[in-house]
């Protein structure tokens, strides 16, 4: 496999996992990374947008994230860019493209951690003490994409002893971060995990309005 065949995923993976390393034994680093609402107004250092993604607090908070990415991400990116597998799971949507499936898993993920920055611009951007950082975004907009597309699919989680349906978990997501993010007092910012949700849920449906109806019929086969 040469480069150009990587998957994304496991790109996307050794960049997060070298970056939050070099952040853990480097507090500069860490501190110029962060994403900060006030410098990113008031000294546009824009960039923080995208760095804050690829760095995070401690090995539990990475390896959370990596965890869930590398399990829903690469299915994902596997369907999206194999017209066999494509054919399997949407027999009645026309395959888009090795390449463009690439693209689209990447604006995916990127799109979920920018979108994920939105509501911590509009409420601290005054506030130069306020920080964040991790991809949960991003991973937030991975796993609700792929609930989209795969509704039914089982899922065994830590903690539950029986397999749930993706969409029961999806539901149960929003809910969850709903209440914490009302709740408040976390120091987790439940609003960025809701705002990469939302991203990966009107991306997917808008990259082709077709995966609608796909998502109706497997819900009302259930039925």
């Amino acid at each position: 496999m040469n480069f150009s065949e990587t998957p994304i995923t496991f790109v996307i993976l050794g960049i997060t996992i070298l970056a939050s390393f070099a952040a853990f034994n480097n507090k500069e680093l860490k501190s110029n990374w962060l994403f900060n609402p006030y410098l990113v107004k008031e000294h546009n250092q824009w960039y923080r947008a995208f760095t804050h993604a690829f760095i995070h607090s401690d090995y539990m908070h990475l390896g959370f994230n990596m965890y869930v990415f590398f399990g829903f991400g690469l299915t994902l990116e596997q369907v999206f860019t194999d017209p066999v597998l494509w054919t399997m799971t949407f027999p009645d949507i026309p395959f888009w493209g090795v390449l463009k499936g690439r693209i689209i898993y990447t604006i995916l993920y990127v799109g979920g951690f920018l979108y994920a920055v939105v509501p911590a611009m509009r409420k601290h951007s005054s506030n130069p003490s306020y920080n964040s950082l991790g991809a949960s975004g991003a991973v937030s907009a991975i796993l609700l994409a792929y609930i989209v597309l795969f509704p039914l699919n089982t899922l065994h989680l830590m903690f539950i002893p029986f397999p749930i349906p993706a969409i029961v978990m999806g539901i149960g997501l929003f809910i969850y971060e709903a209440y914490m993010n009302k709740r408040g007092g976390t120091g987790i910012a439940h609003d960025a995990h809701i705002s990469g949700a939302i991203f990966g849920v009107v991306f997917i449906l808008a990259v082709n309005y077709k995966f609608i109806g796909h998502f109706i019929s497997e819900i009302s086969s259930f039925f």
